[in-house]
């Protein structure tokens, strides 16, 4: 055990020291340099702190007595190509991650649940699609190709094509699913996913090692009313 702990330190994927949050208001606080906005109930916070380029260090964090501690760490993520963006300023299409505080609100991927896991899950079937047709009143909804209400037939060149889960079986083995544009703001963008790591940059979603997102999909608890806090 004490071998293993010793492990999971070295790779940064367990780092239960207490960091320092230095709180703004009582509903803001500021995790690795991250400034989160915390909802009633929140114990748990991912943060995604900018380091260079596309990378960026990615945290799990829980509120204890003493104070937030920080539980799980990597240093390989990565975000968009297009950079960072405010996320009421983000644009479809434009290979940038939404800046902010955003809801951690359900799980996909190709396995069954994680008998471990707590967040509700959805595992990928032939047909399923993340809607970005503009035109569909599912913009921003998981929906199969089978129940309609969108154009799934539309080239991946089209502007308003929306994305085949299938076709991201590495990426999409285990994701986790933000609140970023819940609203359906059109042309806003759609699918704003923690994922695993794939090649490079992503489109807009934040991707990190399986193992760190498979710990996460066992540690993420509706019940903490978990928030991932995106900055530079």
């Amino acid at each position: 055990m004490r071998r293993l702990v010793a492990v999971l330190l070295a790779v940064g994927l367990l780092a239960p020291t207490r960091a320092t949050a230095v709180p703004e208001q009582a509903d803001v606080v500021r995790l690795d340099g991250v400034r989160v906005e915390l909802r009633a109930g929140t114990t748990q916070v991912v943060t995604v702190a900018h380091t260079r380029g596309v990378r960026a260090r990615v945290s799990l964090w829980r509120l204890a007595a003493d104070g937030w501690r920080r539980q799980l760490t990597t240093a390989d993520g990565r975000t968009g190509a297009g950079g960072l963006v405010d996320g009421d300023r983000r644009r479809q299409g434009s290979g940038t991650t939404p800046l902010g505080t955003y809801g951690l609100t359900s799980t996909f991927g190709t396995h069954a649940a994680d008998p471990r896991a707590r967040l509700p899950h959805h595992r990928i079937r032939k047909g399923d699609h993340w809607v970005q047709d503009n035109a569909s009143d599912h913009y921003n909804r998981l929906r199969n190709q089978r129940e309609g209400g969108f154009r799934w037939w539309l080239p991946s060149s089209h502007p308003d094509s929306s994305e085949r889960l299938t076709d991201y079986p590495r990426q999409y083995e285990w994701s986790i699913v933000t609140d970023f544009n819940v609203e359906q703001v059109r042309h806003r963008g759609s699918g704003i996913f923690l994922h695993v790591n794939g090649r490079g940059a992503t489109a807009g979603c934040v991707r990190a090692p399986r193992r760190f997102i498979r710990s996460l999909v066992r540690l993420l608890d509706p019940a903490r009313v978990p928030v991932i806090g995106i900055g530079r």
